[in-house]
């Protein structure tokens, strides 16, 4: 029921920014919980951001500071917009959302840090 699909990615020197997107094309309402994971090579998947339909958020401690997640409810899109950034973030970005006590995974896009 929930299909998640993101956009966003692409290549950009140390230091710039990405605005990575994710929408729900199932049209799920109000879906409890979103966020991006990221997995890069050679590395385990790791949570970036998190954020509920409360309004609650969560950060990884790498991008405390230079990463905000944000989340339209009605509309069932989540976005990730990405300051500062270093070539350590370069991975495969993944939206994730939880609903209804399932968990669901977008397909990825890959964001490239580098000069």
């Amino acid at each position: 029921q929930v299909h998640l699909v993101e956009s966003g990615g692409g290549l950009v020197q140390p230091g710039g920014s990405l605005r990575l997107s994710c929408i729900d094309s199932g049209r799920s309402p109000d879906i409890h919980m979103m966020g991006w994971y990221r997995q890069a090579p050679g590395k385990q998947r790791e949570m970036v951001a998190l954020r509920s339909n409360v309004g609650s958020t969560n950060y990884v401690d790498s991008v405390k500071g230079r990463f905000t997640i944000s989340m339209n409810n009605a509309e069932n899109t989540l976005n990730l917009q990405m300051n500062s950034l270093k070539p350590e973030d370069t991975a495969v970005y993944y939206c994730w959302a939880w609903h209804l006590g399932n968990e669901y995974w977008g397909q990825g896009t890959q964001v490239t840090v580098s000069s």
